[in-house]
Protein backbone atom coordinates (compact mmCIF):
# COMPACT_ATOMS: atom_id res chain seq x y z
CA UNK A 1 0.00 0.00 0.00
CA UNK A 2 1.99 2.66 -1.05
CA UNK A 3 -0.85 5.40 -0.84
CA UNK A 4 -0.80 6.63 2.93
CA UNK A 5 -4.35 7.55 2.42
CA UNK A 6 -7.11 4.75 3.86
CA UNK A 7 -10.53 4.01 2.47
CA UNK A 8 -13.84 3.51 5.23
CA UNK A 9 -13.26 0.02 3.55
CA UNK A 10 -9.53 -0.13 4.66
CA UNK A 11 -10.43 1.15 8.17
CA UNK A 12 -13.33 -1.04 8.57
CA UNK A 13 -10.87 -4.13 7.52
CA UNK A 14 -8.15 -2.71 9.80
CA UNK A 15 -11.15 -2.60 12.40
CA UNK A 16 -12.20 -6.19 11.66
CA UNK A 17 -8.47 -7.59 12.50
CA UNK A 18 -8.54 -5.76 15.96
CA UNK A 19 -11.41 -7.40 17.08
CA UNK A 20 -9.95 -11.18 15.58
CA UNK A 21 -7.18 -10.51 17.56
CA UNK A 22 -9.15 -9.87 20.47
CA UNK A 23 -10.89 -13.13 20.08
CA UNK A 24 -8.36 -15.16 19.23
CA UNK A 25 -6.35 -14.22 22.33
CA UNK A 26 -9.27 -15.63 24.46
CA UNK A 27 -9.19 -19.25 23.54
CA UNK A 28 -7.91 -20.02 26.78
CA UNK A 29 -11.20 -18.85 28.63
CA UNK A 30 -12.80 -21.80 27.13
CA UNK A 31 -9.73 -23.85 27.28
CA UNK A 32 -7.54 -22.97 30.12
CA UNK A 33 -5.29 -25.61 30.04
CA UNK A 34 -4.18 -23.78 26.48
CA UNK A 35 -1.61 -22.02 28.74
CA UNK A 36 2.60 -22.89 29.09
CA UNK A 37 4.96 -21.68 31.53
CA UNK A 38 2.73 -18.79 32.02
CA UNK A 39 2.50 -18.36 28.10
CA UNK A 40 -0.89 -19.23 26.99
CA UNK A 41 -1.49 -20.64 23.29
CA UNK A 42 -3.63 -18.42 21.63
CA UNK A 43 -4.30 -17.13 17.81
CA UNK A 44 -2.85 -13.73 18.07
CA UNK A 45 0.08 -14.72 16.10
CA UNK A 46 -2.09 -16.12 12.87
CA UNK A 47 -4.03 -12.95 12.89
CA UNK A 48 -0.91 -10.71 13.36
CA UNK A 49 0.19 -12.41 10.27
CA UNK A 50 -2.73 -12.50 8.44
CA UNK A 51 -3.27 -8.88 8.96
CA UNK A 52 0.35 -8.27 7.44
CA UNK A 53 -0.43 -9.97 4.55
CA UNK A 54 -4.02 -9.65 3.46
CA UNK A 55 -3.88 -5.35 4.79
CA UNK A 56 -0.43 -4.69 3.50
CA UNK A 57 2.80 -3.54 5.75
CA UNK A 58 1.01 0.19 6.74
CA UNK A 59 -2.39 -1.13 7.73
CA UNK A 60 -1.44 -4.31 9.15
CA UNK A 61 0.48 -2.96 11.54
CA UNK A 62 -1.63 -0.25 12.27
CA UNK A 63 -4.50 -2.62 13.02
CA UNK A 64 -1.90 -4.16 15.34
CA UNK A 65 -1.00 -0.55 17.13
CA UNK A 66 -4.34 0.25 17.33
CA UNK A 67 -4.88 -3.30 19.21
CA UNK A 68 -2.08 -2.98 21.51
CA UNK A 69 -3.30 0.76 22.70
CA UNK A 70 -6.70 -0.63 23.16
CA UNK A 71 -5.33 -3.23 25.38
CA UNK A 72 -3.20 -0.72 27.39
CA UNK A 73 -6.02 1.41 27.31
CA UNK A 74 -7.73 -1.22 30.11
CA UNK A 75 -9.89 -2.95 27.27
CA UNK A 76 -9.51 -6.55 28.55
CA UNK A 77 -8.70 -7.76 24.65
CA UNK A 78 -5.39 -9.20 26.04
CA UNK A 79 -5.24 -12.82 26.67
CA UNK A 80 -7.18 -13.97 29.49
CA UNK A 81 -9.31 -11.10 29.16
CA UNK A 82 -6.70 -8.83 30.46
CA UNK A 83 -5.96 -5.00 30.12
CA UNK A 84 -3.94 -1.90 31.29
CA UNK A 85 -0.59 -0.01 31.50
CA UNK A 86 0.30 -2.72 34.09
CA UNK A 87 0.63 -5.05 31.09
CA UNK A 88 3.87 -3.68 29.62
CA UNK A 89 5.85 -5.20 32.57
CA UNK A 90 4.23 -8.53 31.80
CA UNK A 91 6.72 -10.98 30.91
CA UNK A 92 4.45 -11.80 27.55
CA UNK A 93 4.16 -8.16 26.38
CA UNK A 94 6.77 -8.69 24.09
CA UNK A 95 4.69 -11.13 22.28
CA UNK A 96 1.68 -8.15 21.88
CA UNK A 97 4.43 -5.69 20.83
CA UNK A 98 6.19 -7.63 18.52
CA UNK A 99 2.35 -8.25 16.51
CA UNK A 100 2.83 -4.60 14.90
CA UNK A 101 6.48 -5.41 13.54
CA UNK A 102 4.94 -8.51 12.61
CA UNK A 103 2.41 -6.78 10.11
CA UNK A 104 4.78 -4.73 8.49
CA UNK A 105 7.13 -7.24 8.08
CA UNK A 106 4.82 -10.58 6.30
CA UNK A 107 2.70 -7.00 4.60
CA UNK A 108 6.31 -5.99 2.99
CA UNK A 109 7.31 -9.38 1.75
CA UNK A 110 3.90 -9.71 -0.34
CA UNK A 111 4.15 -6.44 -1.74
CA UNK A 112 7.24 -7.06 -3.49
CA UNK A 113 6.07 -10.27 -4.96
CA UNK A 114 2.65 -11.38 -4.94
CA UNK A 115 2.99 -15.27 -5.29
CA UNK A 116 1.75 -18.54 -3.40
CA UNK A 117 5.51 -19.32 -2.32
CA UNK A 118 6.07 -15.74 -1.32
CA UNK A 119 2.87 -15.15 1.25
CA UNK A 120 3.77 -18.68 2.69
CA UNK A 121 7.16 -17.26 3.18
CA UNK A 122 6.21 -14.06 4.59
CA UNK A 123 3.49 -15.56 6.99
CA UNK A 124 6.47 -17.83 8.76
CA UNK A 125 8.77 -14.89 8.99
CA UNK A 126 6.42 -12.73 10.72
CA UNK A 127 6.03 -15.94 12.92
CA UNK A 128 9.41 -16.07 13.37
CA UNK A 129 9.55 -12.53 14.17
CA UNK A 130 6.67 -12.90 17.18
CA UNK A 131 8.89 -15.85 18.66
CA UNK A 132 12.43 -14.53 19.12
CA UNK A 133 11.01 -10.74 20.00
CA UNK A 134 8.70 -12.11 22.41
CA UNK A 135 10.91 -15.14 23.91
CA UNK A 136 13.73 -12.72 24.61
CA UNK A 137 11.34 -9.71 25.99
CA UNK A 138 10.22 -12.86 28.05
CA UNK A 139 13.30 -14.24 29.71
CA UNK A 140 15.11 -10.46 30.10
CA UNK A 141 11.55 -9.67 32.27
CA UNK A 142 12.23 -12.79 34.03
CA UNK A 143 16.01 -12.03 34.67
CA UNK A 144 15.73 -8.61 35.36
CA UNK A 145 11.99 -7.33 36.88
CA UNK A 146 10.03 -9.98 36.89
CA UNK A 147 9.81 -12.89 39.32
CA UNK A 148 11.41 -15.75 37.28
CA UNK A 149 9.90 -19.77 38.27
CA UNK A 150 12.26 -21.74 39.96
CA UNK A 151 15.19 -23.10 37.67
CA UNK A 152 14.49 -20.45 35.10
CA UNK A 153 16.76 -20.21 32.19
CA UNK A 154 16.98 -18.84 28.46
CA UNK A 155 16.74 -22.58 27.38
CA UNK A 156 13.70 -23.52 29.46
CA UNK A 157 11.91 -20.08 27.92
CA UNK A 158 12.15 -21.46 24.38
CA UNK A 159 11.90 -25.26 25.60
CA UNK A 160 8.01 -23.17 26.77
CA UNK A 161 7.94 -22.38 23.52
CA UNK A 162 8.53 -25.53 21.62
CA UNK A 163 4.77 -26.36 22.72
CA UNK A 164 2.66 -23.77 20.29
CA UNK A 165 5.14 -23.85 18.10
CA UNK A 166 3.86 -26.56 15.62
CA UNK A 167 0.42 -24.87 15.66
CA UNK A 168 1.69 -21.97 15.00
CA UNK A 169 4.10 -22.97 11.86
CA UNK A 170 0.25 -24.77 10.89
CA UNK A 171 -1.45 -21.56 11.19
CA UNK A 172 1.11 -19.13 9.66
CA UNK A 173 1.01 -21.58 6.62
CA UNK A 174 -2.65 -21.52 6.09
CA UNK A 175 -2.54 -17.96 6.54
CA UNK A 176 -0.40 -17.65 3.68
CA UNK A 177 -2.52 -20.29 1.59
CA UNK A 178 -5.86 -18.00 2.60
CA UNK A 179 -4.34 -14.77 2.13
CA UNK A 180 -3.35 -15.83 -1.32
CA UNK A 181 -6.87 -17.29 -2.01
CA UNK A 182 -8.30 -13.77 -1.13
CA UNK A 183 -5.68 -12.13 -3.81
CA UNK A 184 -6.78 -14.11 -6.29
CA UNK A 185 -10.55 -13.93 -5.76
CA UNK A 186 -10.03 -9.93 -6.40
CA UNK A 187 -10.36 -8.87 -2.83
CA UNK A 188 -7.13 -6.20 -3.13
CA UNK A 189 -7.94 -5.42 -6.61
CA UNK A 190 -11.16 -4.02 -4.76
CA UNK A 191 -9.41 -2.15 -1.96
CA UNK A 192 -6.76 -0.74 -4.64
CA UNK A 193 -9.46 0.68 -6.31
CA UNK A 194 -11.14 2.28 -3.28
CA UNK A 195 -7.90 3.54 -2.37
CA UNK A 196 -7.05 5.45 -5.65
CA UNK A 197 -10.88 6.91 -5.50
CA UNK A 198 -9.88 7.87 -2.42
CA UNK A 199 -6.52 9.91 -3.51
Amino acid sequence: MKNTKWTPLNLTVGSLFVALTAIGANITSIAPFLVVGGVPITLQTFFAVLAGIVLGSRLGAFSMFVYMILGLAGAPIFAQFKGGIAAIISPTFGFILSFILVAYVAGKIVEVKRSLPIYVTAALVGMSINYVFGTNWMYAAYLFWFDAPEGFTYQLAWLWMMVPLPKDIVLSVLAGFFAFRLERSGIRKVQNKNQKNAA
